[in-house]
């Protein structure tokens, strides 16, 4: 089942069940997150886009930076993150600042994404590499997940060879319910970012067991097919893609589309097993997971399978 545009705000609200819980950031690391943020003026995805696991991260003292200001130039029907034609001014001092929280918080992971910024000639390509390298350059050893937009071959070059451990893209969706995403977004777009991202750590010169690996997201509930989901699980593994995480899709507010079924814990560990068999190196599948969601580990596992 899939909804019309016209469905979005009139269909009727499902009822969440026990399993989904989300907590409420706190403890002093938490704090400290804050502190720091506020400090060197800088975003987290976890806060735009209300991420279910900000308790459980800020928790732990980690956060996923954006970059690019907060607005984004898309319209996808299922995210809260402020819109419109033109994003912010960029701050040319951003990965300075990223750096210095990162020494700050002790990080030896940072997952850094962004808004989608068109307007721009490279779309904010360069921008991404140059704050993984001052993050690189200021935090040595650290590992870094750049979660991208549907960037190109030449888009992508620049921030491959800023040496990142993970690039990441969500191709959101299976094939049917791409309409949620904003029209200049399709699956197969996402899948060509992928399979990009993936020649590029091919043809590293440093090349080594444990580089550079690539990861998706697909979110669940959205009235999905199962049969349609392992399609979309063959096709990302047709394009090498390493990581795949499910989680289940909340709805942010009434503005967005509403949730067409909660999948159960068991439901998504039936998927787990569905996508190992296929030969993703990592899964993460949970009802909160997303997309950043344990993604520390999840590299750690892909990288031991390199």
């Amino acid at each position: 089942m899939s909804l019309p545009c016209s469905d979005i705000r009139s269909s009727e609200t499902l009822k969440k069940p026990p399993w989904i819980r989300v907590k409420l950031p706190t403890g002093e690391a938490c704090k400290q997150v804050e502190r720091v943020l506020q400090k060197h003026r800088l975003h987290t995805v976890c806060d735009e886009a209300w991420c279910p696991n900000k308790g459980c991260c800020w928790g732990a003292g980690t956060a996923t930076f954006m970059i690019l200001g907060n607005r984004c130039t898309r319209a996808c029907r299922f995210c809260r993150v402020s819109r419109g034609p033109q994003g912010e001014e960029i701050r040319s001092d951003e990965g300075a600042a990223l750096a210095a929280a990162a020494q700050e918080l002790g990080l030896r992971y940072l997952v850094l994404t962004s808004v989608d910024r068109d307007e721009l000639p490279d779309r904010g390509a360069g921008h991404f590499a140059a704050c993984l390298t001052a993050i690189k350059a200021g935090n040595p050893g650290i590992a870094v997940e750049l979660l991208i937009p549907d960037y190109t071959a030449g888009e992508i070059a620049p921030i491959a060879a800023a040496g990142p451990e993970v690039i990441a893209h969500n191709v959101e969706t299976v094939r049917s319910l791409q309409w949620i995403r904003d029209p200049r977004a399709s699956f197969d777009t996402s899948l060509a970012t992928l399979r990009h991202a993936k020649i590029y750590r091919k043809n590293r010169k440093d090349r080594t067991k444990g580089g550079m690996v690539t990861k998706t997201s697909l979110l669940l509930g959205l009235g999905e097919k199962k049969a349609e989901v392992l399609t979309a699980m063959d096709e990302l593994r047709e394009a090498a893609v390493d990581i795949l995480v499910m989680g289940q899709y909340l709805r942010p507010s009434p503005a967005q589309i509403p949730v067409v079924e909660y999948i159960s814990p068991e439901g998504f560990e039936g998927y787990a097993e569905e996508a190992r068999n296929r030969g993703f190196a990592a899964v993460v599948s949970a009802p909160l997971a997303r997309t950043s969601y344990q993604a520390h580990a999840a590299w750690k596992l892909a990288q031991d399978a390199d």
